[in-house]
């Protein structure tokens, strides 16, 4: 069959010669998507197999990290979360250009647990700022209220450079001496004192898997008996979402549930807000929770309730007072990272790559 094209002229080359080339091209164009899908998908893999070597050689490196004591001038070697809990309570902040929002949280904290020691003399405490590689003036910031409360009661751990949220905290919890551990921001968004909230809850199912009564004075059972079990509680904001919602601007209420929904696919149902920077450990689950710990930035809460999950370590959620407090580090590349970290948290469990160790 002969065509006559558009300009009169006749077109001897067959029908089926130009669908020929057009299938052709549809092969071409299916076969560049697969390559890209198979490079995407080999770039995850190769990222997943590098963070589990690294985690590896993290878990059997010893620390040679250090305090530093501007009282003394002496150095003072890093506790390890395996050894005998000094302390009732360790406070672990992590904190990157902080200088501005921190002198306000550390007032509020040191305040109320000061007031705390010398009302029950059972109480015993710490708190440890992490300076995640701040080029700011947060480490001066830090060491100053080491100067007024003692390198005994506040500490400071120097990374040098800037890992993300979830190393400062991985890295404050394996040097810390508390039985009770909670992690909180360095901007003071929550309540200091709704850590009596989360502490009641671990208390509460620490004793209901342990078989025993309910504790009537938290700090008198610990100074007679450690609280040996595995227990986390999260604080929640929950019950703020619809004031939240109202409040912000729609694309950020899209992309935060989109988030949720792929938080929800990641780590399962359970935890309403695993975002939430308020959040208590007993020393025993700390332990297998954080030597297990790989994502460094934004989703480490994700990774940790899906660790819990694995290890049968039992979780709870309380509500918490919250503000919104200015100077947020999250951005819509944040948000990017995050589904990153969300792909790398399925790979790497999914398949088998990442090793849970107990």
């Amino acid at each position: 069959m002969i065509a006559i094209g558009s300009d009169g002229r006749r077109n001897l080359e067959p029908r089926n010669g130009r669908a020929k080339r057009r299938a052709s091209a549809l092969t071409l164009g299916s076969d560049r998507a697969l390559v890209l899908i198979l490079s995407i998908a080999a770039f995850f893999l190769e990222h997943v197999r590098k963070m589990g070597c690294k985690h590896s050689l993290e878990r059997t490196a010893t620390s040679d990290a250090f305090f530093e004591d501007p009282n003394s001038l002496k150095k003072v070697p890093c506790p390890s979360i395996c050894d005998n809990s000094e302390k009732y309570l360790s406070l672990i902040i992590p904190a990157f250009n902080e200088e501005h929002r921190l002198p306000g949280a550390l007032v509020e904290m040191m305040s109320y647990l000061h007031q705390r020691a010398v009302e029950d003399k059972c109480f015993t405490y710490e708190v440890l700022i992490v300076d995640d590689g701040s080029t700011d003036r947060t480490t001066k910031v830090a060491f100053d209220y080491v100067k007024k409360y003692k390198v005994d009661n506040v500490r400071v751990l120097l990374l040098g450079r800037n890992h993300g949220k979830g190393e400062a905290i991985r890295k404050g919890m394996l040097h810390s001496r508390g039985e009770l551990l909670l992690m909180v921001d360095a901007d003071g968004a929550t309540k200091i004192t709704d850590l009596e909230k989360l502490e009641s809850e671990i208390h509460a199912l620490a004793d209901k898997y342990r078989g025993n009564n309910a504790l009537t004075d938290s700090c008198a059972n610990f100074m007679n008996k450690p609280l040996d079990a595995e227990v986390v509680v999260f604080g929640s904001r929950a019950h703020l979402e619809k004031q939240a919602i109202a409040t912000r601007k729609w694309y950020r209420n899209f992309l935060m549930k989109g988030f949720h929904v792929v938080v929800l696919l990641t780590a399962g149902p359970g935890i309403r807000d695993t975002q939430c920077g308020f959040k208590m450990f007993t020393r025993a689950a700390a332990q297998k929770l954080f030597t297990n710990l790989r994502l460094k930035r934004w989703c480490f809460d994700v990774e940790l309730v899906y660790l819990c999950k694995h290890l049968n370590i039992p979780m709870s959620e309380v509500s918490v007072n919250w503000a919104e407090i200015p100077g947020s580090k999250v951005r819509l590349t944040s948000i990017l990272h995050m589904l990153f970290e969300l792909i790398l948290i399925r790979l790497g469990y999914g398949l088998g790559i990442w090793k849970i160790y107990t």
